[in-house]
């Protein structure tokens, strides 16, 4: 089994990180390949941000097609181009946000999600809605540590993540944590152990998610809202992106999924 796991930004050495966080959870034979899009931000902290990094994720998402891959991971919080991506994609595509908090709604009654700039509450919320997880959604809280900075030496973001963690269990009425950011990927281990309670952080979340759906023989739906996109020749610097049309389906038999 072959995952493809996307960094939607172009900072390597977080892309990296991610990279062994899930590759020492994946199962005996599952090949992670950790990717960034050679375009975009180098990090994802708003909706522009987020729009702007979209093509090179599915640049990435059509290279992993090309390659035989068999599922695949969007590796930021806010889940950029993940409809999108599902268009592209014959396997199974997950986001970590969608991940994470799926996971933490059956580990508790309720969670909070732990994330890095206020900004991007908001957009918190609207997965949390999306993914009819408001109701398990107890708050979602941010330390206003940018994500560039959780991996600097001497930054105080460990401290500031496990004291709002703290506050979120004591004040929000969650029994789980939400870590809001894929920056986050290798502090969950130490974050648990300092609360004691459930910490769930979507890179990993996620991997084994595609791994069970894979396992199980299941593709994404290419009919309707997730069929491949129409074939059209688009303008301007967005040429290379054209959809090319849909290859025909014998009629003689039926076209199998697998």
């Amino acid at each position: 089994m072959r995952i493809r796991l996307i960094n939607p930004n172009t900072t390597q050495r977080m892309t990296d990180v991610m990279g062994q966080c899930a590759r020492d959870i994946a199962a005996p034979g599952t090949e992670i390949v950790a990717v960034s899009p050679s375009m975009g931000p180098p990090s994802i902290e708003g909706y522009y941000d987020e729009a702007c990094a979209t093509l090179g994720l599915l640049q990435e998402v059509t290279a992993g097609e090309s390659e035989g891959c068999d599922g695949y991971v969007i590796a930021c919080f806010g889940d950029p181009g993940l409809y999108a991506a599902r268009e592209l994609a014959r396997g199974p595509v997950i986001g970590i946000a969608e991940a994470a908090m799926h996971a933490a709604s059956v580990l508790a009654p309720g969670f909070t999600v732990v994330t890095t700039l206020s900004r991007t509450c908001g957009m918190a919320w609207h997965l949390a809605e999306r993914y009819g997880m408001k109701r398990f959604c107890r708050n979602v809280r941010a330390i206003n540590v940018a994500v560039l900075e959780l991996d600097q030496p001497g930054s105080s973001a460990r401290r500031l993540i496990v004291d709002e963690c703290r506050r979120a269990l004591d004040e929000d009425d969650a029994g789980a944590i939400v870590l809001g950011c894929a920056g986050m990927v290798d502090l969950c281990a130490e974050i648990e152990d300092a609360l004691g309670a459930p910490v769930v952080e979507g890179v990993t979340a996620a991997v084994k998610w595609v791994e069970a759906l894979v396992s199980l023989r299941l593709r994404t739906a290419k009919n309707n809202d997730y069929a491949a996109p129409l074939g059209k020749r688009y303008d301007g610097l967005l040429a290379p992106f054209s959809p090319a049309a849909p290859k025909a389906v014998a009629t003689s038999q039926p076209a199998n999924p697998y």
